[in-house]
């Protein structure tokens, strides 16, 4: 079912891959990408679940927008294992307008079909993401 909005649909493949992400662990991130010629959200690319986050964050295009999902583990100050899944929504400064546009009125929706986001950022550059922004994200 495509939205109203931008006319974007979601590909079930997106779905499948979070729950894989979410219940199984199969995954450490899903890169996600808006096929505009298809008026879709489709997988670009998925992250062993040996990936680290450094790994993560340079995957992510330098002058492209994308929607991306990492499951970030961590340890509390009680030192308890825990994880948390970030929905990040990618939009760098150097992409173009009409993407940003699409992207954004797309996110809500797109979002909403993955059930089980804990935290959400919206970064325009890489800083906006860095590790120590997602560690204090996760507590």
């Amino acid at each position: 079912m495509a939205n109203a909005a931008s006319g974007m649909a979601v590909n079930d493949e997106c779905k499948l891959k979070f729950l894989e992400l979410k219940a199984k662990r199969t995954y450490r991130s899903i890169v996600f990408k808006i096929e505009e010629k298809q008026k879709q959200v489709v997988v670009e690319k998925v992250g062993e679940p040996t990936q680290s986050y450094e790994d993560f964050s340079a995957s992510l295009p330098a002058d492209e927008c994308r929607y991306a999902v990492y499951d970030f583990d961590f340890v509390t100050e009680e030192n308890c294992q825990k994880s948390r899944i970030f929905f990040i929504a990618w939009s760098p400064d150097t992409s173009r307008v009409r993407s940003k546009m699409i992207y954004a009125s797309s996110k809500d929706r797109f979002k909403r079909e993955l059930d089980g986001i804990q935290v959400e950022l919206q970064a325009t550059d890489p800083t906006e993401i860095g590790l120590d922004v997602i560690r204090s994200r996760a507590s």
